[in-house]
């Protein structure tokens, strides 16, 4: 008699019902809410910080460089010796002095510019103010051999070359990080999911196995009818759980937004700052098109259907690996020594997955880390959106399924021997016997 379906219910319900899962499914969400709103607010106080800033400047070249923003105030110290400028920013506990030291030549001006400030100051502060001497520098230059203004500004050329494939498919610079963010966040969903709900099925099995119960259920079911139930059932629990995370964040997004008045788009870094600012100066308008451009030239079709396939495919395949681990020890300390050879493959996956495929994805070392199995299903997911043959992921997919039915065969050998296996570590050489029984 077929007892799966029984098996796989009860293992939903046994894991929906517990009282962990059903307080972590709804305090997770609001956990990292909670976190997000935080550093929201404090980066949003940190951004909104009035800055007063004065400037020394002993050359007179950059006194009309500094022009007032809504957080920064520059202040003009000009006449001051270097001491009392210091003292006074002191006693006025001013954000920081800049002093620009007296020099024979605008080529030594490089050299000669000083921040003095209590703290370390912001990177973004820095930035700025360097790009703003920068440029006046650069003009002051040019004009003193001879070029005006007006052929400077006429000089100035934005090239953006233009993209197309061979058969006239239109696309841009920023469409590799589109595919990157897609792909991505795709393969690390993945990864995650193996590493949280893998282990989930593992202490399953370990808990069964310890308080004996297992051995009443085997009297009367196969083992790897048992084994499947069990991943199967922790999956759609896995997958009840994630759905709830997804609608619950999003609600709560909204709802601490809009009552808390916190704008989660200033959670940024200092270099995701210069980013910006450098976007704005050449142009956001059109990086925005070139954007909705990318975003449409994704295959979202074979996306999703790929994604399926591939996430389904690369979970069950690593869940029957932690399943049989969870038979074959009795606690979850000795799992170590056999969680490695399965973590190593799925953070190799990773690592060719953003440090490779980004620079080349139809490379040779994309190409094959996609069909090998253990690698394919975060891989091939960050390669799709790039434009692969259906015929690779036909042949990567069959590739997956043929490995996943023999590590079922394999974990089944472990799991009917070893799930009755108490009081002594296993080794790999007994391991390799049980395949044999």
């Amino acid at each position: 008699m077929n007892h799966l379906p029984l098996i796989i219910k009860r293992e939903y319900l046994t894991k929906v019902k517990n009282k962990s899962f059903i307080v972590m499914t709804f305090l997770s969400p609001l956990i990292m809410i909670a976190l997000v709103a935080v550093v929201a607010y404090l980066s949003q106080l940190n951004n909104d910080k009035e800055r007063t800033i004065s400037i020394l400047d002993e050359t007179g070249y950059l006194n009309d460089v500094f022009q007032n923003t809504e957080h920064t105030t520059y202040t003009n110290l000009s006449g001051l010796s270097l001491k009392d400028a210091i003292a006074l920013v002191k006693e006025k506990e001013d954000y920081g002095l800049l002093h620009i030291s007296n020099v024979d030549s605008l080529e030594l001006i490089s050299n000669n510019v000083k921040f003095f400030s209590e703290e370390s100051p912001s990177l973004s502060v820095i930035s700025g103010l360097e790009q703003r001497i920068e440029k006046r520098l650069r003009e002051m230059k040019l004009q003193k051999d001879g070029v005006s203004m007006t052929q400077i500004e006429a000089s100035k050329t934005n090239i953006d070359i233009a993209q197309e494939s061979f058969e006239g498919e239109k696309s841009s610079k920023i469409d590799n990080i589109v595919k990157l963010a897609f792909g991505g966040a795709a393969g690390y969903l993945l990864f995650m999911f193996i590493i949280i709900y893998g282990n989930m099925i593992m202490r399953s099995v370990i808990e069964e196995k310890t308080s004996r119960i297992i051995e009443v259920i085997i009297s009367s079911v196969k083992p790897i009818q048992l084994m499947m139930g069990k991943i199967i059932g922790t999956s759609l629990a896995g997958i009840t759980q994630f759905a709830i995370w997804v609608i619950l964040g999003g609600v709560l997004l909204v709802v601490v937004s809009s009552i808390f008045g916190i704008d989660l788009t200033q959670v940024q870094t200092p270099q995701q700052e210069m980013m910006n600012q450098a976007m704005q100066a050449d142009g956001a308008q059109a990086m925005a098109e070139n954007l909705i451009v990318a975003i449409g030239n994704l295959p979202m079709a074979n996306l999703i259907v790929a994604f399926m396939f591939f996430f389904i495919g690369g979970y069950l395949l690593y869940s029957s690996l932690y399943a049989a681990i969870g038979a074959a020890v009795d606690n979850e300390t000795d799992t170590q020594q056999f969680m490695l050879p399965i973590l190593m493959p799925l953070i190799l996956a990773v690592y060719v997955g953003v440090f490779t495929v980004i620079e080349d994805p139809h490379g040779t070392v994309s190409t094959v880390f996609s069909f090998i199995p253990l690698t394919s299903p975060v891989v091939m997911l960050m390669r799709i959106p790039f434009g692969v043959p259906l015929w690779q992921q036909g042949l990567s997919l069959l590739l997956l399924i043929g490995t996943f039915i023999f590590a079922v065969w394999f974990a089944a050998k472990i799991y009917r021997v070893g799930i009755l296996m108490y009081g002594k570590k296993p080794t790999y050489k007994e391991l390799f016997k049980w395949l044999k029984y």
